[in-house]
């Protein structure tokens, strides 16, 4: 047979420290994406609550 090592024994093993400035820029791009998100969260939240005020129709008496 040929190679048959276990690619999940190597899960087991110990990580490696990632440089600092890498992780820095990990970090940053995740910050950026949060805040993008957050952004658009805050835009689109009523969305929603104003199609449907927009649809109802006021029925007067």
């Amino acid at each position: 047979m040929a190679d048959t090592t276990n690619p999940f024994q190597q899960l087991n093993r110990n990580l490696k420290e990632v440089p600092p400035d890498m992780r820095k820029k990990v970090m940053n791009d995740i910050a950026i994406a949060k805040l993008i998100l957050d952004m658009a969260v805050l835009v689109t939240s009523n969305y929603s609550s104003v199609i449907s005020g927009m649809l109802k129709s006021n029925k007067r008496k």
